[in-house]
């Protein structure tokens, strides 16, 4: 059976880093989920994916983004949620974990010493964390260090 992979990121510095990851998720069915610029038009017609609410810190946008994850959630029913951050992340990762698929969330190469807030929020639900400096080690008692993605 093939597994389902959704791959949730937000724009920028953290999409190109789960595109290093293509040569692994490329053998699986899989689709993005992150927020909408004019910057990922090209990237939507290379790719699957789905646009939702970039919550911003902002408690209204992020009842949107649940909202509008929780329909793709169901929609797609993903095996596995693969995730460089940031807040348009953590709506879906935990329906994944609600719904006991895996989470695998790796911390953004940009963090170095200090966990960012998505970082903090979904390692305590994630099935495989990891992160790309050793230092973070420190933070992230369950956390596995392989070196950076990019």
């Amino acid at each position: 059976m093939n597994k389902k992979i959704c791959l949730v990121c937000s724009l920028g510095g953290h999409l190109n880093q789960i595109m290093e990851l293509s040569e692994f998720y490329k053998e699986y069915d899989y689709y993005f989920i992150t927020f909408y610029r004019n910057s990922a038009s090209n990237f939507k017609n290379q790719e699957k994916v789905y646009f939702v609410k970039d919550p911003s810190r902002n408690i209204f946008n992020f009842a949107i983004n649940f909202y509008q994850s929780l329909l793709l959630f169901f929609k797609e029913n993903p095996d596995i949620i693969i995730s460089t951050g940031a807040g348009v992340a953590i709506a879906t990762c935990y329906l994944g974990w609600l719904f006991r698929k895996k989470i695998v969330f790796i911390e953004d190469w940009c963090v170095i010493d200090k966990p960012s807030l998505s970082g903090r929020l979904v390692y305590p639900i994630s099935n495989l964390f990891f992160v790309q400096w050793e230092e973070l080690l420190k933070h992230y008692s369950k956390a596995i260090y392989k070196g950076s993605l990019v």
